[in-house]
C-alpha cells in the first residue's frame, strides 16, 4: 500500500471518531507541505538540526517508529506543527500525536534516502488527497 492509499484510507475514516484527528492531521500535513517553501526538505532539515538525524535515517528505510515527543523535539520550534494544526483545525498537541504515526511513513515515501527526491509529486498528491477528504 502506497502513501496515497494510506492517507486516503485515513481520510475515509474521518467519520470514525478514533481516526478523525489523524485524518485531519494527514490532510493538514499535505497542505502545510504544499505551502511550505522548503517542503519535505525543510522538515528533514528541522528534524536533523534538532537531533533526530538517526531517526530520520531509520524512517527513510522504513524502520522504527516516532513518538509525539520526538515530533515535538524535531519540529516544535519551526512553526510547522502550528501550521498543520491551523490547516487541520486541531491543537498542536494532537498534531504531534498524529504525526508520530504519519511522519515516518511520509519520510519513507518522500525521502527514501534521507533526502527529498519526490518533491514534484507533492502537489498532485495533495490535490488527490484533499479531493478525497471533500468527497
Amino acid at each position: 500500500m502506497g502513501i496515497l492509499d494510506t492517507l486516503q484510507s485515513l481520510a475515509g475514516q474521518a467519520g470514525d471518531d478514533s481516526h478523525s484527528d489523524t485524518a485531519k492531521v494527514a490532510g493538514g500535513l499535505i497542505q502545510a507541505l504544499t505551502n511550505h517553501p522548503d517542503g519535505i526538505q525543510g522538515i528533514l532539515g528541522s528534524l536533523n538540526a534538532n537531533g533526530l538525524g538517526q531517526h530520520v535515517s531509520d524512517w527513510a528505510k522504513g524502520e522504527g517508529t516516532a513518538t509525539p515527543e520526538q515530533v515535538q523535539q524535531g519540529l516544535g520550534g519551526s512553526g510547522f506543527l502550528e501550521k498543520i494544526a491551523d490547516h487541520a483545525g486541531v491543537s498542536p498537541a494532537i498534531v504531534s500525536t498524529a504525526l508520530a504515526a504519519i511522519l515516518p511513513m511520509a519520510i519513507q515515501h518522500f525521502a527514501p534516502n534521507g533526502q527529498a527526491t519526490q518533491q514534484s509529486e507533492l502537489g498532485g498528491l495533495a490535490q488527490q488527497f484533499l479531493s478525497k477528504l471533500k468527497a
